[in-house]
């Protein structure tokens, strides 16, 4: 007797049949071997989504350091830009534009944001010449056309709705609000009188700001 290669045993048997070892495929109706490109398929697939995810995420995240680090750069642009004591309030719209939505990876994140700001005052300076439009079509007609009952009414109850959005903000970002909108502390002041950061104070006043913009768009729609 003499012992047979390893290469050369026969497969073990199992009551008369012949099971090959298990190479790790998953073989279909015609036997063909369908594991391996199955594997790889699916790990390009999961590859694929973990990256789409991950851009999505450090774009959103990129928008934000920009402009947590060029602020000052950015309020000075816009002041240049003729945005006055509405500056510090243009940059919080800034922010919601640009970080309120969903948005693909960005290549050059500064100049995007200076761009995007650039848009901003030019949309301010659109509203600005349609207010003053409006307002003298008003001023001509305000002799003879009296605000109705109606509308005073109207006016209150959307002034009260107004307080209590910003009361529902919370108490600390309804007295930054108040203090930087109708006081017109600035905001590096209002951080120090309370005891927070500059960084505090600006998500508070995003906070109350969303929410306000919500509001004005129930009543836009009504």
């Amino acid at each position: 007797m003499f012992a047979l290669p390893l290469h050369s045993r026969p497969a073990p048997r199992l009551r008369g049949g012949t099971w090959p070892l298990y190479d790790g495929g998953i073989r279909g109706s015609y036997g063909a071997r369908r594991g391996g490109a199955d594997r790889q398929k699916m790990a390009f697939q999961s590859k694929q989504s973990m990256t789409s995810s991950n851009d999505r995420t450090d774009a959103a995240q990129g928008i934000e350091g920009v402009l947590l680090a060029n602020r000052d750069r950015i309020v000075r642009f816009l002041l240049a830009r003729g945005a006055g004591d509405a500056a510090e309030d243009l940059f919080q719209d800034l922010w919601m534009r640009l970080t309120d939505r969903p948005m693909g990876p960005v290549a050059d994140p500064l100049p995007y944001v200076m761009r995007a700001a650039n848009n901003l005052m030019l949309d301010r300076y659109r509203s600005a010449r349609q207010s003053a439009l409006r307002d003298q079509a008003w001023g001509e007609t305000a002799a003879t056309h009296a605000p109705s009952a109606e509308i005073a009414l109207i006016s209150r109850e959307q002034l009260a709705l107004v307080e209590a959005a910003i009361a529902g903000s919370g108490e600390r970002a309804a007295h930054i609000f108040r203090r930087f909108r109708v006081d017109g502390a600035n905001q590096r002041d209002i951080a120090s009188e309370m005891g927070v950061s500059l960084s505090t104070v600006e998500a508070d006043l995003r906070k109350v700001y969303a929410t306000l913009a919500a509001l004005r768009r129930q009543f836009d729609a009504s």
